[in-house]
């Protein structure tokens, strides 16, 4: 069923479940998010295409519906706020008979697979990006910080996407695939690639960083 959404053009990619900070100046953007609000309704998160024009902006047709958390509003009309992404989506058209841009959407999701065929997968993904970001947070001096995976495959596939340091563009591909199983293969593909650079740049901190992970994840 295709609904009428608000559409937020941006330089990022939002993946389901994951959380996004915005600070809102624009008059346009100000007016989206305030009727958003009032009426409890989601906005959609498109990544703005490289050669887009300000106010004329074209989004890549996958994005994801973000709700608004926390809503803070500063006293010269600019506003911060914490979205969630929920479901991604297609758009079907798209209209500016509004300030800002708007579109008729359809729900775009994953196939459905037995969990048992994903399980491989996600264990070898999530392996993976653990050690990942122990690095990361070793190397800023913050690896006391504890964290967790989330255990379903789909999920753990959106939660490494969106946190991988690659091109926005990439992490577009991502979203748009409709496999978890693709999903998780591809990003286990760039973390294979990224442990041993991320480890070879951050040399010098050698001392406090993690021991290899498993050999047979990097092979």
């Amino acid at each position: 069923m295709a609904i009428e959404l608000p559409l937020f053009p941006l330089d990022v990619v939002l993946f389901p479940g994951e959380e996004l900070p915005l600070h809102i100046f624009e008059p346009r953007y100000r007016l989206m998010i305030n009727e958003c609000y009032e009426q409890k309704r989601p906005f959609g998160v498109v990544l703005v295409r490289p050669d887009s024009k300000h106010l004329q902006e074209k989004p890549y047709s996958v994005g994801t519906m973000a709700e608004i958390e926390v809503l803070d509003r500063l006293e010269d009309g600019r506003m911060n706020l914490l979205a969630r992404g929920l479901q991604r989506f297609r758009i079907l058209d798209q209209h500016r008979q509004k300030p800002y841009l708007s579109g008729l959407v359809e729900v775009y999701e994953d196939r459905v697979v037995p969990d048992q065929s994903l399980t491989t997968c996600a264990n070898q993904a999530r392996g993976l990006f653990n050690s990942y970001l122990q690095i990361l947070l070793a190397v800023v001096g913050k690896q006391d910080i504890a964290f967790h995976l989330p255990t379903a495959p789909e999920e753990l596939s959106h939660f490494i996407a969106y946190f991988l340091d690659v091109q926005n563009e990439r992490k577009q591909q991502l979203l748009e695939l409709t496999s978890t199983a693709q999903r998780l293969e591809e990003e286990i593909d760039i973390l294979r690639h990224e442990m041993p650079v991320m480890r070879q740049m951050f040399s010098f901190n050698n001392n406090y960083l993690p021991e290899d992970p498993d050999r047979s994840m990097l092979n």
